[in-house]
């Protein structure tokens, strides 16, 4: 890669596994990462050129730290909760921005986003009126299950599954804890097919990336569906085509967006989507490094570019992006652990080998404890596997090999895996 920003610092807020990627991407364009979190042992400040410990929370902090450093760009890593603070720094230090204050107010939270969806023709998920103080007469409205979430947190945090009144109650006291601003809603419990829809955004330009379908575990009960996998393209990418995408474009133009990436999370039953998240960052599931291996232009490359120049430089969305991934099939394999302490993993060798593995993003270890905090959101995922084949038969094959490959077990011998996805049945093959 041309290394035309050597020298460059990028500051980068959240120290996830996930963002190990983005800082990767960044060394070899030249670039001196710094990357900050309140956790000093968060995995991504290992790979940085420099790291620090002021939380991507504290704004002041943040703003102290990029003076100091001198940094010539600023980008939020993956992680939901800090792109208010990223958009507050970079104004404050006049720093190019792919957010703006209107379009993080619409998206930090997520009765807010519901909201504006609806004006622009996109359902959310049925949903029942009730606040903190619980009131008889709402209660009693309520049809379980139901999820209870509290508005302004992401990958599972604080997302609770009610079967009963009892469980309500508990589950909002857990949304509310988890809530900065002490918000939560409560919505219908659905059990229908899920999907994710991947937009990149250049110049005001708006592509439609990747359409796909999700895969979700069941094994936890009273839990956050946590993440099993993904296959691209989804088996409803006509329809939502059909029904969806100029709707949610019309909506990205007249909030605003012009530059970034850009998810959205939603549900599909009986001919109907249901929207029921966002992010305006780059993913956990990271479509981008199949849309790399398929495409050959990278989101953390434009987004890097953007946050030291205001361009995502010469790209062309229209021709070079294609959300039916140029026939080719693609997914991401996801392995989730029990709560246990981590003895041993097999499998991982013949991983590496494998061209049509792209790439293996491992957030734990031999060694690394999953405690009860971790069950039931994203902090209990072993590894993200991104896979590219040549057809829906070869990835089926593909991912049924490693599912059998990858053991792990406790210092008891037990296995802490939980069980994984029919993948023939998801892509309709069996």
């Amino acid at each position: 890669m041309k290394r035309e920003f050597d020298g460059k610092k990028l500051l980068i807020l959240g120290g996830n596994p996930e963002t190990i990627p983005l800082v990767e991407i960044a060394h070899s364009m030249g670039i001196k990462t710094i990357v900050t979190s309140g956790r000093a042992s968060d995995p991504a400040k290992g790979r940085a050129w420099k790291a620090y410990d002021v939380d991507g929370m504290d704004v002041e902090g943040l703003i102290e730290l990029a003076k100091k450093e001198n940094v010539d760009g600023i980008l939020v890593g993956v992680a939901d909760i800090l792109v208010p603070s990223y958009c507050k720094v970079c104004n404050a230090l006049g720093k190019p921005c792919y957010a703006t204050q209107k379009i993080v107010d619409i998206f930090a939270f997520k009765d807010t986003f519901k909201v504006t969806c609806e004006k622009y023709g996109i359902h959310g998920i049925p949903e029942y009126k009730l606040d903190a103080e619980l009131k008889a007469e709402d209660l009693e409205k309520i049809q379980y299950p139901v999820m209870i979430k509290p508005v302004d947190n992401g990958g599972g945090v604080g997302m609770t599954v009610a079967y009963n009144e009892q469980e309500l109650k508990k589950g909002v006291k857990t949304a509310l804890e988890a809530s900065n601003k002490k918000r939560f809603i409560v919505e219908k419990y659905m059990l229908c097919d899920d999907m994710g829809m991947y937009y990149t955004f250049k110049d005001g330009y708006c592509s439609a990336s990747c359409i796909y379908d999700r895969y979700t575990s069941n094994e936890q009960k009273g839990m956050s569906r946590v993440c099993l996998g993904g296959t691209y393209p989804s088996k409803h990418i006509d329809e939502y085509f059909e029904k969806m995408h100029e709707n949610a474009c019309r909506m990205f133009k007249e909030i605003g967006i012009e530059n970034g990436v850009l998810m959205l999370s939603a549900f599909y039953e009986n001919g109907e989507f249901y929207v029921y998240d966002t992010g305006f960052r780059l993913q956990g599931e990271a479509p981008h490094l199949l849309m790399k291996a398929i495409h050959g232009f990278d989101q953390r490359e434009m987004l890097i570019r953007f946050a030291l120049t205001g361009s995502e430089g010469d790209i062309d969305l229209e021709k070079e992006d294609d959300a039916r991934f140029n026939g080719k099939w693609a997914g991401t394999l996801w392995f989730l652990l029990k709560k246990g302490h981590i003895a041993k993993i097999e499998g991982f060798d013949s991983i590496n080998s494998d061209n049509r593995v792209v790439a293996n993003t491992q957030r734990l270890f031999e060694g690394n404890t999953v405690s009860d905090e971790w069950i039931g959101n994203e902090k209990q995922v072993l590894t993200r596997m991104h896979i590219v084949c040549e057809s829906k038969e070869e990835l089926a094959n593909c991912f049924e090999e490693y599912q059998d490959k990858v053991q792990v077990y406790d210092d008891k011998g037990n296995s802490m895996l939980l069980s994984s996805f029919n993948v023939k049945k998801a892509l309709e093959l069996s």
